[in-house]
């Protein structure tokens, strides 16, 4: 209830009357007011005059599950939230309520996470009230071997959401690292549980780097953040809502076909190795090549140097561009 009277408060242009939200949610008028207390002491600045009810003057930069939820704009990527202050991993937690039988678009967000995790087991720097750290938990009834492909759905939200809130414009590196100006501003990792026909669950993860001021010395000439690039602090409630509400499209555009047809297009102009020369590094061999982009599979197609067109996998090969990060 918390999250939809806040919502209510948000969307409406002057003072909300306490006995319309009674009536909206046939509660008394003391639970009403609990829940107003409680989003005061949470940060929100909300008047109440007599004979004219509520009125919310000012939110909180926070995340919480009634903030995001009252956000939403979806009908099912994020409309559930289950927000942790500090776990060890959005995608554990995630798997772990897959596991006991979570809905389908529940989505997983914690302000800091103690071990997060990146692609082949690396860790990602995960510090308290700077970044985005959500996991969405999916039951798509596809072939196993298909679910890969979802990964570049998230890819392309996540470039979309943050242009959506902060006019900033990122690529994907092929396949989903999300760049700005050369440097990594968001990785994603999916995981899934899988039987030889049927898929249990897959849940796809997104670390965001928002409002990050420096960044270890190791990795500060590859990694950056929204604030860096802006000059400014990001709510990250609206970010996780924006690109929420891409990835519900995108999703339900791949569903359709079951594989990127209906957003190759979309992912190849947001790709940064898109008619690049480009390195490709496999086990035991590394050789150059130019990209074109992405076929309806998600697989990057490069001609190599003696004209040989091909296909390159993700997760079986690193791209590097031959000059920079990208």
């Amino acid at each position: 209830m918390k999250s939809k009277i806040l919502r209510l408060l948000k969307e409406s242009d002057g003072y909300l009357s306490g006995q319309q939200i009674c009536d909206y949610f046939q509660v008394s008028r003391t639970a009403i007011w609990k829940v107003i207390e409680q989003l005061k002491k949470e940060g929100y600045q909300i008047e109440a005059v007599r004979n004219k009810g509520y009125h919310l003057t000012e939110s909180p930069d926070v995340i919480s599950r009634a903030e995001i939820e009252s956000m939403s704009k979806g009908r099912w990527a994020g409309g559930h939230v289950v927000f942790y202050e500090e776990t060890d991993s959005t995608n554990n937690r995630a798997k772990d309520a897959g596991e006991k039988g979570e809905a389908h678009g529940t989505l997983f967000v914690a302000d800091r996470q103690t071990s997060g995790k990146g692609r082949r087991g690396r860790g990602w720097e995960s510090p308290a009230g700077m970044s985005v750290y959500m996991t969405i938990l999916l039951r798509p009834d596809i072939q196993p071997v298909k679910a890969p492909q979802m990964t570049l759905l998230m890819a392309v939200a996540v470039v979309e959401g943050i242009h959506k809130v902060t006019g900033l414009c990122c690529g994907i590196k092929w396949p989903n690292d999300i760049v700005c100006r050369g440097k990594k501003i968001c990785g994603i990792l999916t995981e899934m549980s899988s039987e030889m026909t049927y898929i249990n669950y897959v849940v796809i993860g997104a670390g965001i780097n928002v409002n990050q001021e420096t960044f270890p010395q190791e990795i500060e000439d590859r990694a950056t953040s929204l604030r860096m690039e802006l000059g400014c602090n990001i709510r990250r409630a609206e970010l996780i809502a924006a690109v929420m509400e891409s990835f519900e499209e995108c999703y339900e555009t791949f569903l359709k076909t079951e594989d990127l047809s209906g957003l190759k297009e979309r992912y190849n102009a947001l790709l940064v190795n898109k008619d690049q020369d480009v390195k490709i590094l496999e086990p035991g061999n590394e050789y150059y090549a130019h990209a074109s982009g992405i076929n309806e599979k998600g697989e990057l197609i490069i001609r190599t140097e003696d004209g040989e067109e091909k296909t390159v996998y993700a997760g079986e090969v690193s791209v590097r561009g031959v000059y920079g990060y990208v």
